[in-house]
């Protein structure tokens, strides 16, 4: 191994090698304004995003300023607890403390009405199942377990609704994202 130079501060402190698990960390998160909104609209049932008025997009969750404009996003929006699968992943793999009964799925979850898509759990159908467009709905813990949290959404499930078309990122926009160049327009393809 290569030689350290440490800090004085901790000069003479073995560095460390290596790490048993489980590992336990502590952390605190203070939420902003914007986030503190989302969660008590959460601990609702309600589920609310921001409009930018620049570009009038809305995100969820919202943090309080448009990303591509850089402008504050004060106007409150409140979204249908139904949306469209736009990505997903299958989780095969345990680890430590999990809930879920492998194979599970993470999706990203385009509200209807929303611009930016959340992520959540997909349950209540089996995960080869599990598509690209796929309509989903919330599913909310009861009543008496409702907190200022995203867990108060227990997961989402299919709606029975038809698949919608999903646009993948960057169509039409020239970045090739999504697309094979050698079929995009102009291509000569």
């Amino acid at each position: 191994m290569a030689e350290l130079t440490l800090p004085a501060s901790i000069a003479g402190v073995e560095p460390v090698r290596s790490v048993r698990t489980p590992a336990h960390l502590d952390y605190q998160f203070t939420a902003g304004e914007a986030t503190s909104r989302f969660l008590r609209g959460i601990a609702e049932r309600r589920i609310l995003g921001e409009r930018c008025p620049v570009c009038e997009k809305v995100y969820v969750p919202p943090r309080g300023a448009c990303p591509t404009d850089g402008v504050p996003t004060a106007e409150q929006v409140e979204l249908p607890h139904e949306g469209t699968i736009t990505s997903f992943c299958v989780v095969n793999v345990a680890f430590y403390g999990q809930a879920m009964e492998i194979p599970y799925v993470s999706a990203l979850i385009l509200l209807d009405r929303s611009d930016l898509p959340i992520m959540h759990l997909i349950q209540e159908v089996a995960a080869d199942e599990v598509r690209v467009g796929m309509r989903v709905e919330a599913v909310w813990v009861p009543d008496d377990e409702l907190a200022p949290t995203l867990e108060s959404i227990r997961w989402f499930r299919p709606t029975g609704e038809a698949d919608v078309a999903v646009d993948m990122p960057g169509e039409g926009e020239g970045t090739g994202l999504g697309s094979w160049p050698e079929l995009s327009p102009g291509s000569g393809a």
